[in-house]
């Protein structure tokens, strides 16, 4: 068992650490990322559908996704293209050890609401395991996240959903402190 005040440190440290900030060419192990995914997979979820799914890209499998999601973007911008964008969707996934594409597998048998919370529930576990791991992590919604089309690319199915990728890499460059307003401005108490 861990001491409580442990814990709470832990989960306290947990920070936004972008690719920027990572330690270039500095790669995790594969083992303490299957170790962080085993904690994502204690989350709950109704009825235990378990809905989350990821798709690990390391090596050369970060290059083939930056790839796939700039050629992606690039065909969907038409006039909208931003140079800026498409060069950062090729560039982005470089500067990491590993990204995990984030998946919801529908079940119909309960709200899709709840699946969707169950699926960010095991990325708080993942995220609060990089605190443990002494690793830097980025959950992002960003790039391909909301075209339909992405969905097969990552073993999705037409009723899935892509809810987005988590960053990993060694931090070389911090986070500032939380600013976060104090979480008594944030309850009530019913006492009677």
């Amino acid at each position: 068992m861990i001491e409580a005040a442990q814990f709470d440190s832990m989960i306290r440290l947990r920070r936004s650490v972008k690719p920027e900030q990572f330690v270039p060419g500095k790669k995790i192990p594969d083992e303490w990322i299957l170790n962080m995914l085993e904690n994502a997979n204690t989350a709950p979820s109704h009825k235990l559908t378990e809905p989350w799914r990821f798709t690990i890209f390391s090596g050369k499998g970060l290059e083939r996704l930056a790839h796939f999601q700039s050629d992606l973007y690039k065909k969907n911008a038409g006039e909208k293209f931003n140079q800026v964008k498409f060069d950062k969707l090729q560039q982005t996934p470089l500067l990491c050890s590993h990204i995990i594409a984030i998946g919801m597998k529908r079940n119909s048998v309960v709200p899709e609401v709840e699946e969707i919370a169950s699926v960010a529930c095991a990325v708080e576990n993942l995220w609060l395991s990089t605190s443990a791991y002494g690793v830097g992590g980025y959950w992002s919604t960003g790039g391909v996240t909301y075209y339909p089309e992405a969905k097969s690319f990552f073993g999705l199915g037409e009723l899935d959903k892509l809810l987005g990728f988590f960053f990993l890499g060694f931090v070389q460059v911090p986070s500032v402190k939380s600013n976060r307003k104090p979480v008594t401005d944030k309850i009530s108490w019913i006492r009677e």
